[in-house]
């Protein structure tokens, strides 16, 4: 009697945690601002992107969910990271091998775009420009419309288009 409960418990219990598994493992649930990563070799650089794609959804971005002057993630949850494994030349700097966040300040006519060496943080909200690496001034251009924010590599620029907005920076590696 005693092992017939014994037994009839296991099995329940067996059952309860299969129905949880098959359950939980079903189509999960889309992320509002998906991860994406993406990596390009250049000669004998690896580059490499990680960043959150957010997406437009109707909303005002730049001077409203982007705030004008203010410095950005660009992207969102995670700050957008770029990964060199060599040195590379960015219209016309260099920048030596490593792992940098990718911060922006947005205006209505130009962006600064940078890189800095806390490339593991949350956002903005601990971002220290004593630890910029390098800055760039830079035009944005008008581009059609993209609904999700995207960064491209591609074998010469790091490109970056979202809304109807796009910037390019131009790339070479350090020979």
């Amino acid at each position: 009697m005693f092992k017939n409960r014994i037994l009839d418990t296991f099995i329940a219990s067996t059952f309860v945690v299969a129905f949880c598994c098959i359950s939980c493992s079903g189509k999960k649930e889309k992320r509002p601002s998906p991860l994406v990563v993406d990596s390009i070799q250049v000669e004998n650089t690896t580059i490499k992107i990680e960043y959150s794609s957010p997406a437009v959804r109707k909303r005002k971005i730049w001077g409203e969910l982007v705030p004008y002057g203010e410095i950005w993630r660009t992207g969102a949850n995670r700050a957008s990271f770029i990964e060199l494994d060599g040195d590379l030349v960015m219209e016309g700097k260099k920048i030596p091998a490593g792992k940098y966040s990718i911060f922006t300040i947005p205006t209505d006519s130009s962006w600064t775009i940078i890189f800095n060496e806390d490339w593991d943080q949350w956002g903005a909200f601990n971002y220290n420009q004593e630890l910029d690496i390098i800055r760039w001034n830079i035009y944005p251009q008008k581009s059609s419309f993209d609904e999700r924010m995207k960064f491209t590599l591609d074998n010469n620029a790091l490109k970056f288009d979202w809304e109807e907005l796009s910037w390019s920076l131009q790339f070479e590696p350090k020979l």
